[in-house]
């Protein structure tokens, strides 16, 4: 299992760095994550749909897409979220058995904000000056520290840091994810030449950090609350795609707004 999951976990960072370095003659980073989000949403979907009222997959489906691209178009995101609104709303009044209508409308919203809003800030981050390289450290602040606090965590765990949520995660792993997540933002910090300090970009990897382990608490609750252990096996070793994705998003949401509102 461990062999699968460092293989499956190479061609996977290969791919998504291979994305976001090139951007021509097509966004192939947009691209990925619109494919990504759309198999993340069938995912979520899928899971809903075994213990609640079945998402409207075709109208979740385009509207995720379109959030995912929308940051391309300035001042598209709220007409996207609007449309769908009105779309997903009125999509309620079409034949048929109408007493799960607003249950499967409101997993509906729920799928679309989790997967397409949060993974447009990736494409909304590439997008920013010097885009690329604040995107690699985010990914790899954030690979570090799953990494770390995996491994280490396997290894020395014994504190539990939230075992009604997932028993599996323990400080000590917490801890060393933190860890690898600061030497691995300075070091990136050093080979990008990000403009912001060593001790700015040291405290932005830390607090990555924590937030994408605090994501990856939110889509373990989401599985324990829905009853599953993973969303689906896409990836060998790693679970499904919306598996992988919790601490990521939250990480680039993070990194987004530190340019945002202290750089640019």
């Amino acid at each position: 299992m461990l062999k699968t999951r460092l293989i499956s976990g190479f061609i996977l960072g290969l791919a998504a760095l291979l994305a976001v370095w090139y951007d021509q003659p097509v966004p192939w980073l947009t691209i990925g994550a619109m494919i990504w989000g759309i198999l993340a949403l069938n995912e979520f979907n899928k899971v809903v749909r075994q213990v609640k009222a079945a998402p409207f997959g075709v109208i979740g489906s385009l509207a995720v897409a379109l959030l995912i691209v929308s940051p391309h178009f300035e001042n598209s995101l709220s007409s996207i979220l609007t449309g769908f609104a009105t779309l997903s709303l009125l999509y309620l009044l079409k034949p048929g058995d109408r007493s799960q209508r607003f249950i499967q409308w409101a997993w509906t919203l729920a799928g679309v904000i989790y997967v397409g809003l949060l993974l447009s800030f990736l494409v909304a981050l590439r997008g920013l000056d010097a885009g690329r390289d604040w995107v690699l450290l985010a990914l790899g602040v954030t690979v570090a520290s799953d990494s770390f606090a995996y491994f280490v965590g396997r290894a020395f765990g014994k504190h539990k840091m939230a075992p009604t949520i997932s028993p599996a995660k323990s400080w000590e792993g917490a801890a060393a994810g933190v860890i690898a997540a600061l030497i691995v933002g300075l070091l990136l910090k050093a080979v990008f030449n990000l403009p912001s300090s060593f001790v700015a970009i040291g405290l932005l990897s830390v607090f990555a950090s924590i937030v994408g382990q605090a994501g990856d608490l939110v889509e373990s609750l989401f599985k324990r609350n829905m009853a599953v252990k993973d969303s689906s096996q896409a990836i060998p070793g790693h679970g499904g795609l919306l598996d992988r994705m919790d601490s990521v998003v939250f990480a680039v949401i993070a990194v987004y707004y530190y340019v945002i509102i202290f750089v640019q």
